[in-house]
């Protein structure tokens, strides 16, 4: 079976920043691309960022960008997302996935999916 593992998410606190990691597994995704959406309460599910599977041409949500970073672990089945500088609108639950084809930015590009980690960003 296929299998996506998050970790990482925690609590901190407005200007911190945390890691989060997912770890593929149940076959090799390394020609995978992959990507990170988040789910705050009563809203839907948005895209984060997506990196090839090659490890190239990393794409981000606006508000993100230069605070969160993206990158694939060397035997490509890991993905990483480093958050910095965080908000509390950066409050969500954070889930990776995983594209066979299209590295997009909606949810339908993705085919497999992790159980999400809980990320909560204090004031």
């Amino acid at each position: 079976q296929v299998q996506l593992a998050e970790s990482g998410g925690g609590l901190v606190q407005a200007g911190g920043s945390l890691r989060l990691s997912c770890a593929a597994s149940g076959r090799t995704f390394s020609n995978y691309d992959m990507g990170w959406f988040r789910q705050a309460p009563g809203k839907e599910r948005e895209f984060v960022a997506s990196i090839s599977w090659s490890g190239d041409t990393p794409v981000y949500l606006d508000s993100v960008k230069g605070r969160f970073t993206i990158s694939r672990g060397h035997a490509k089945n890991t993905v990483y997302l480093q958050m910095s500088s965080l908000k509390p609108e950066d409050t969500a639950v954070y889930y990776c996935a995983a594209s066979v084809g299209i590295m997009g930015t909606s949810l339908r590009d993705y085919d497999y999916w992790g159980q999400g980690t809980q990320v909560t960003v204090s004031s």
